[in-house]
């Protein structure tokens, strides 16, 4: 039996490989490579950020019957990422490695706060507090 906990920790190693991957290609100016890398990674991401926010937030509302805790500064913060996300495509577009490096920079630290929060709170909160976790997780796996 997975747990939340397990399934979306490894989902976020899986998105930090990713992002790894795109940021070496640009640190070593190969922009067609950092361009495949960084949309391999944002689009991982928002498939993880797309299963938080339709299934795994909704279901941890309902059964802690409040939406205004952990939730809430959750997509406060997938808001944020994507926005760097812009930002950084912007700057691959514009052939930009030196402002795609500094906005890596930011999402780092950003990524590195959030995946904590998650990890080590949100989502042990969660496995306690869903009822179903392995339907949940299913869910999850489906989408």
């Amino acid at each position: 039996m997975q747990t939340i906990t397990d399934y979306l920790s490894q989902y976020h190693q899986h998105c930090d490989n990713l992002f790894a991957e795109a940021e070496n290609a640009a640190t070593k100016n190969d922009l067609d490579a950092a361009k495949a890398g960084f949309g391999a990674f944002r689009d991982s991401m928002e498939h993880h950020l797309g299963m938080e926010e339709t299934i795994l937030f909704p279901a941890f509302e309902q059964a802690t019957g409040s939406n205004m805790g952990p939730t809430r500064v959750m997509r406060m913060e997938h808001a944020q990422m994507r926005e760097l996300f812009a930002q950084m495509q912007a700057a691959l577009d514009a052939s930009d490695t030196q402002t795609y490096a500094g906005l890596s920079e930011t999402l780092l630290v950003l990524m590195q706060q959030h995946n904590f929060k998650e990890e080590q709170m949100l989502y042990p909160m969660a496995d306690r507090a869903v009822p179903d976790r392995d339907a949940l997780i299913q869910k999850m796996e489906a989408q």
